[in-house]
C-alpha cells in the first residue's frame, strides 16, 4: 500500500501545486463578469452554488470510466497508476480547466464554437457535427451498464428494458428542463452515493493490504495478449476519463454558464477531475487487492463483467446498507453522464443554429431529433458503441488541447503547459486509429488479410504529431514577427 498512498497523495498535492500554476498561466479574473450575470435567462445560465456546481460538473464526468476504465486499464501493470496519476495532473485537469476558462470568456460558449474560434471554421463546422454525434453516443452507451444494475438489484419484473425506458425518460427531463430543477437538486444526493462509495472503498482497501503487491513487483504489462494489446496506444484510451477526456470538455461550458465568479473555476474543474483521477486511482487497485493479483483479476474479467465484479466488491467490503449506497453511486456516475451529455447536444445544436432557449416550445425543437438519433443509436450492440466511443473521445481531446494550445500562444501565455499534452494525445489516438482492431486495421485485414504492423502505426503517429507540431511553431513564430511589427 505504500505505493498506492503515495499516488494518492501526489494526486492532491498535483491538485494545489500544478492546478495553481495553470490558473495563474491562464489568469483568471475574479473582478470579470461571468456570463451568468451577462447572459442570465432562467434555463441554462442560473447562478448555482459553487458545491453544487463541483459536484455536476464530477458526476458529469465521472460516468463509468474511472470505474469501468479503470479495473480493465489496470491489467495493463503499474503504468496504468502512473497513468492516472500523471496524466490526471499535467493533461486531464488542465485539460478541463482551460476548456472550462475558455468558456467562461465566450459567453458560455460550447466546445465547437471555443474549438473553431481558434483553428478556424472549417474545424468548426467539423467538430459541430462531430460532438454533437458524440454527445448522442454517450448518451446511448450510459443506459446500458446502469440498466444491468438496476435489473440485478430489483424485481425480477423490473428488468432491463424496464430500466432502459425509464433512464432514457430521465434523460429527456434533464434535457429540457431548467438546470436547477432537476440536475440542480438531484446530483448533490448522487455526488453523496459516489464519494461515499469512493471513501468506504479506499478505507478497505487498507483493511486488505496484504492483497495489495507494490506496483514495482510486477513490472510491464499484465495481460495475457500484451503482444497484440501494448500499453502504448492502448492503455491510454482504455483509461480515458480517468486521465483524460474530451468529452469533459462539452460539459465545462455547461458549468461556465452556472459559476458567479472566476476564481471558483479551479476547484470546479481541475478539482472535479482530480477527484476522478481519485475515484479511478481507488478502482484500480480495489480491483487488484479484492482478486488476490492481476492473473486473479484477469480470470475474474473473463468469466463476469466489470459491473458484477463492482457489485460484489461494494457487497463484501462494504456490507448490504453501504454496498447498496455504493451501488447507487456507480448507477448514478454514468447516467448522470448521459443525461449532461444528451444536454450538451442541445446546447451545441442551439449554439450553431443560434436558437434561443429560454421557451420550453424551442428546446423541444432542438431535442426532439436529438433524442430520436439517440434512441436509433442505441439499436447498435453495446460492444461496439463503446468501442468507437473511446477512440472519439480522445480525438476531441486532442483538438480541444491543440485549440487552448493556439489560444496561450496568441495571448502571449506559456503554451508549454498544452502543447504537451497535445502532442502526446496526438501520437496516442492516431496510432490507436491505425493500430487498434476498430481502426484502420479492420480496413487492412478485410481488403488484404493483414494487419498494419505495430511499427509502422507508432512511425505514422509520430509522424503526424510532428507535422502538427511544426505547423504550430510556424504559426508561432508568425505571431512573434506580427507582434515585433506592431511593436516597432
Amino acid at each position: 500500500m505504500i505505493s498506492f498512498t503515495i499516488a494518492l497523495i501526489v494526486l492532491i498535492v498535483g491538485y494545489f501545486v500544478y492546478g495553481t500554476v495553470v490558473s495563474k498561466v491562464f489568469g483568471q479574473n475574479p473582478d470579470r463578469p461571468t456570463p451568468v450575470h451577462t447572459h442570465a435567462d432562467g434555463v441554462d445560465f442560473v447562478p448555482l452554488p459553487t458545491w453544487k456546481i463541483f459536484l455536476i460538473q464530477f458526476l458529469n464526468i465521472a460516468g463509468l470510466g474511472p470505474i469501468f476504465g479503470a479495473i480493465m486499464g489496470v491489467m495493463f501493470g503499474p503504468a496504468a497508476f502512473l497513468w492516472i496519476v500523471f496524466g490526471t495532473i499535467f493533461a486531464g485537469a488542465v485539460h478541463d480547466y482551460l476548456s472550462g476558462m475558455l468558456s467562461l470568456r465566450s459567453d458560455g460558449a460550447s466546445l465547437p464554437e471555443i474549438v473553431g474560434n481558434q483553428l478556424g471554421n472549417g474545424i468548426k463546422n467539423v467538430l459541430r457535427i462531430f460532438s454533437l454525434l458524440l454527445m448522442i453516443l454517450v448518451g446511448a452507451v450510459f443506459v446500458y451498464n446502469p440498466a444491468d444494475l438496476l435489473g440485478m438489484l430489483t424485481p425480477e419484473h423490473l428488468d432491463r428494458t424496464f430500466w432502459i425506458v425509464v433512464i432514457f425518460a430521465y434523460y429527456m427531463l434533464a434535457t429540457l428542463l431548467p438546470i436547477d430543477k432537476l440536475i440542480g437538486k438531484l446530483y448533490p444526493i448522487f455526488g453523496f452515493a459516489l464519494l461515499f462509495m469512493a471513501v468506504g472503498i479506499m478505507t478497505m482497501l487498507y483493511v486488505h493490504s496484504e492483497n495489495m503487491p507494490e506496483f514495482w513487483h510486477h513490472l510491464g504489462n499484465q495481460r495475457i495478449d500484451a503482444d497484440t494489446a501494448p500499453i502504448f496506444p492502448m492503455m491510454f484510451v482504455s483509461i480515458a476519463c480517468g486521465a483524460i477526456s474530451g468529452f469533459h470538455a462539452t460539459q465545462s461550458p455547461m458549468m461556465a454558464r452556472c459559476l458567479k465568479n472566476e476564481k471558483h473555476a479551479r476547484p470546479v474543474f481541475y478539482g472535479a477531475m482530480v477527484t476522478e483521477g481519485v475515484v479511478a486511482l481507488i478502482w484500480a487497485a480495489a480491483a487488484i487487492a479484492f482478486t488476490g493479483g492481476y492473473g486473479e483479476l484477469q480470470q475474474t474479467l473473463g468469466s463476469s463483467s466489470p459491473a458484477v465484479l463492482v457489485n460484489n466488491i461494494s457487497q463484501s467490503w462494504l456490507g448490504a446498507a453501504g454496498g447498496i449506497l455504493a451501488i447507487l453511486g456507480v448507477i448514478a456516475a454514468p447516467i448522470t453522464s448521459g443525461d449532461t451529455a444528451l444536454r450538451s447536444a442541445r446546447l451545441i445544436a442551439s449554439d450553431f443554429m443560434k436558437v434561443p432557449q429560454q421557451k420550453i416550445t424551442r428546446r423541444l425543437a432542438v431535442s426532439i431529433p436529438i433524442f430520436v438519433l439517440c434512441f436509433v443509436v442505441m439499436l447498435i450492440p453495446y460492444e461496439a458503441l463503446w468501442r468507437y466511443f473511446a477512440w472519439c473521445n480522445q480525438v476531441l481531446a486532442v483538438f480541444t488541447l491543440w485549440a487552448i494550445t493556439v489560444w496561450l500562444a496568441r495571448n502571449g501565455k506559456a503554451y508549454f503547459i498544452t502543447l504537451v499534452p497535445a502532442m502526446f494525445m496526438t501520437a496516442v489516438t492516431t496510432t490507436y486509429i491505425i493500430y487498434a482492431p476498430e481502426g484502420l486495421t479492420a480496413i487492412t485485414q478485410t481488403l488484404l488479410n493483414s494487419a498494419i504492423p505495430y511499427e509502422i502505426s507508432v512511425g505514422t503517429g509520430l509522424t503526424i504529431t510532428l507535422l502538427l507540431t511544426a505547423l504550430f511553431f510556424k504559426y508561432q513564430r508568425s505571431l512573434s514577427s506580427e507582434s515585433k511589427l506592431i511593436e516597432s
